[in-house]
C-alpha cells in the first residue's frame, strides 16, 4: 500500500536552517512548503493546508506566537516550535498559543524529523481513540465533551489546545489514578524519552493554569493524577 505523502510547512527566517530543514524533510519523503516570515507563513498555510508546521518563534513581519495563534484559530494543525529561548515562561507561552511540542536551538535534524513524525502519529492516534471513548467524561465539576472537543469547568467553557485536550482526556479516563509520565507520553504523544517528559511537564503547567492547579496532582518521581477539585 502506498503511503500518503505528508506536507510540512517550514517557517524559518535563517536561510541556512530553512534550506537544511527543507532538504532533510524532502529526503524523508515529505512535500515541503517554505516561508521566511510570518505573513508568508499564513499565506502558504492557507494555500497548501499542511499536515504539520515547523515554526520558528523569532520571525520578521509577524512573530511565531501570533502565527501559531492564527493558524490554530483557522484550522487545528500540529505545530513544532523552534526556539532559541530556554526560559520556561517563554516555552509555556508558546504552548499556550497552540504549539504541540518544542525543540531548542541548536538542534539535530534527526530530532526535528522524529518529533514531527511523532506529532503526525499523535493526530492519527487521537482520531482512533475518539471512536472508543465515552462521548462525555465528568470529573467533579469538570465536563469533557469528547465528540465536540470542548471542556467546561464549573459551567464555564475553557479553551484548550488540541494537545492539552488529549492530555486532560487521558487523565480523566482514570480520575484519581496516578498515570506514569512515560505512559502519558506514549498515549498522548506516541513516544517517550527524557526530553519528552519536559514537554509533558510544560503542558501540565499550561493545563493547570486553565482548569485550576489543584485539579492535577503531581506524584513526584511517578506522574500525575486528575482530581475532582473543590
Amino acid at each position: 500500500m502506498t503511503q500518503t505523502t505528508r506536507t510540512v510547512l517550514v517557517v524559518e527566517d535563517d536561510p541556512t536552517i530553512n534550506q537544511a530543514l527543507t532538504d532533510r524533510f524532502a529526503a524523508e519523503g515529505f512535500t515541503v512548503v517554505r516561508a521566511v516570515d510570518g505573513p508568508t507563513a499564513l499565506t502558504e498555510a492557507a494555500r497548501h493546508t499542511p499536515d504539520v508546521v515547523v515554526l520558528d518563534l523569532m520571525l520578521p513581519g509577524l512573530d511565531g506566537l501570533e502565527v501559531c495563534r492564527r493558524l490554530q484559530a483557522e484550522r487545528p494543525v500540529p505545530i513544532l516550535m523552534l526556539t532559541a529561548k530556554t526560559d520556561e515562561t517563554d516555552i509555556l507561552v508558546g504552548l499556550a498559543a497552540g504549539a504541540d511540542d518544542y525543540v531548542t536551538k541548536p538542534f539535530r535534524m534527526r530530532e526535528v524529523v522524529a518529533r514531527v513524525q511523532a506529532l503526525l502519529r499523535r493526530v492519527e492516534r487521537a482520531a482512533e481513540l475518539a471512536d472508543s471513548r465515552l462521548p462525555v467524561l465528568t470529573v467533579g465539576d469538570l465536563r469533557i465533551d469528547s465528540s465536540a472537543r470542548r471542556v467546561r469547568v464549573a459551567g464555564r467553557e475553557v479553551h484548550l489546545t488540541p494537545l492539552e485536550f488529549d492530555l486532560l482526556t487521558a487523565l480523566a479516563e482514570r480520575p484519581g489514578a496516578v498515570r506514569g509520565r512515560e505512559a502519558l507520553m506514549t498515549e498522548v504523544w506516541g513516544w517517550a524519552d527524557a526530553h519528552g517528559t519536559r514537554t509533558l511537564d510544560s503542558h501540565v503547567k499550561a493545563l493547570r493554569a486553565k482548569i485550576g492547579a489543584e485539579r492535577v496532582r503531581t506524584v513526584h518521581g511517578v506522574g500525575y493524577a486528575l482530581e475532582a477539585g473543590r
